[in-house]
């Protein structure tokens, strides 16, 4: 099974950017169709970003499109969210995912590994 730790977290103002990584280790990234979700305090964890295996396929929330970019460098079994233009509503604690299965999806529970997230905090 796949060990994921997500880094890059921190302390922005609203219009910064920062860069999560999700380093794997264990097996191969490459096999797994990855997701990148958030959890704000009080709320559910949403989607935010998936990618497919060979990273040519990405979906995104409604709501991060056009700021966010979900990626990946399967040689250093890295997945990445680039994060522009942001928002205070964008705060949460980030988690990287990764399924056990041939193509992504947008809920949680199709989801078999995560790591143990990283804070996003944004100020106004």
């Amino acid at each position: 099974q796949v060990q994921l730790v997500e880094s890059g977290g921190g302390l922005v103002q609203a219009g910064d950017s920062l860069r999560l990584s999700c380093a794997a280790s264990g097996r191969t990234v490459s096999i797994y169709p990855m997701a990148w979700f958030r959890q704000a305090p009080g709320k559910d964890r949403e989607f935010v970003a998936a990618i497919s295996r060979s990273g040519v396929s990405r979906y995104y929330v409604d709501s991060v499109k056009g700021r966010f970019t979900i990626s990946r460098d399967n040689a250093k079994n890295t997945v990445y969210l680039q994060m522009n233009s942001l928002k205070p509503e964008d705060t949460a604690v980030y988690y990287c995912a990764a399924r056990d299965g041939a193509t992504y999806a947008i809920t949680r529970g199709a989801y078999d590994y995560w790591g143990q997230g990283t804070q996003v905090t944004v100020s106004s």
